[in-house]
């Protein structure tokens, strides 16, 4: 095999992308932060519900019922003003009952584009509206680099399949889809090979550690998984995926990334069923999964914040779904979280406080939040938060 052949056969069998500094078998510990990304834009108002008159009219074909005990496709209570799609009645819903998880409505960025990737770029690089962007520089990646220089070694990860936006620095972050993760397509020989290849090249050390950790991933993640096939984990959607990301975050790493995709709900959205409340149960069942394999002790350090590019229209569209909107909402969930509460400030919705007549306000920007959490988390000072999220001033929603 010449050396072409070889590197295509390399590149083919290598999830994990090759990282100029050694993060293999690092001993995590202490605060841990996994950031999840939805990213289509989450219709919100159908998650976190905003009981009332306006949201029933507005929403004639997918709104979801208020509360009711006796009707099994109802909101579930959260508080006289908010409920919570019941779709997520078996996997969040308990946690709430636990005070383990708030939601902040009403949150997100000023970024006005209504534009996908463009707000999502927004959000991943945490820099001020209106500057020119550094697309080198993520806010994940500048979190990581504000650690290092202080007591809280971070050893991150981002759990896709390319190094996101968000983890994009200085320091090379590495990065694995645990989706395909299966058995290495390329044997010890071959692998020294490559190495041997790339020994005097720049790249050579980089090569020579992506291996390594590739291999110990998929052999923790082997070991791991024999002991939780009795018929615990299933084999399909993103639970398989957040599952593997608690056993890592539990020993390995604790500061993650990972995205969830299929957001986008024009068409035939659906209300207590459908296709909204499909994606809904999966991520939920992900999510409760992650729970359950990083464990009690580990998940009292852990704070998991579900973001998204921006909300959707209030008034559901002709086509029985949602176009791109503005305000969100996002969850903060852990076992230190102080939880079971809608955090932030709020606004009654009405036609007259809807943002542009048509999404939900920001009222809570998505940096001051995230400034908020990590000040409370990490101890940062807002000298060290300005390297984060500079130019933004952090909140403090008492999350932590």
């Amino acid at each position: 095999m010449d050396r072409r052949s070889l590197l295509k056969f390399a590149a083919a069998g290598l999830p994990l992308a090759f990282s100029g500094k050694l993060f293999a078998a690092p001993a995590a510990g202490g605060t841990r932060l996994l950031v999840v990304f939805l990213r289509g834009a989450y219709d919100a108002a159908n998650v976190t519900i905003p009981l009332g008159d306006f949201y029933t009219r507005s929403r004639p074909t997918i709104g979801i019922a208020r509360p009711d005990p006796a009707n099994p496709l109802a909101a579930l209570p959260l508080d006289a003003n908010w409920g919570l799609h019941p779709a997520l009645k078996d996997s969040l819903y308990p946690l709430w009952a636990k005070r383990q998880i708030a939601f902040v409505p009403f949150a997100g960025t000023d970024d006005m584009t209504r534009s996908h990737f463009e707000t999502q770029d927004t959000i991943e690089l945490g820099q001020p509206i209106g500057a020119s962007r550094n697309y080198a520089s993520g806010f994940m990646a500048r979190l990581a680099a504000t650690l290092s220089a202080g007591t809280a070694a971070p050893s991150p990860i981002a759990f896709t399949d390319q190094v996101p936006l968000s983890f994009r620095g200085d320091t090379p972050i590495p990065n694995i889809a645990l989706g395909g993760v299966g058995k290495p397509g390329i044997d010890d020989r071959q692998a020294k090979l490559i190495s041997a290849m790339y020994a005097a090249d720049p790249m050579g050390k980089s090569v020579s550690q992506g291996f390594t950790i590739r291999n110990e991933v998929y052999q923790s993640l082997a070991g791991q998984e024999v002991a939780a096939n009795r018929g615990a984990v299933s084999p399909k959607g993103f639970e398989l995926s957040a599952r593997r990301m608690g056993r890592l975050m539990a020993t390995d790493f604790n500061l993650g990334f990972v995205d969830v995709g299929g957001w986008d709900t024009h068409v035939n959205q659906g209300g207590a069923t459908g296709y909204l409340a499909g994606r809904l149960t999966e991520l939920g069942t992900g999510l409760a999964g992650f729970v359950e394999e990083i464990g009690p002790a580990a998940w009292s350090n852990t704070v998991v914040v579900v973001v998204s590019e921006f909300g959707r229209t209030f008034h559901e569209n002709g086509d029985k779904g949602t176009d791109h909107g503005h305000g969100s909402s996002y969850w903060v969930m852990g076992g230190g979280v102080k939880g079971g509460r809608i955090a932030g400030p709020q606004v009654a919705l009405t036609e007259a406080s809807l943002n542009q007549a048509r999404d939900l306000p920001v009222l809570t920007d998505y940096r001051a939040l995230m400034g908020g959490l990590f000040a409370r988390m990490y101890g940062l000072r807002s000298d060290r938060l300005g390297s984060v999220f500079p130019g933004a001033a952090a909140s403090e929603l008492g999350l932590v």
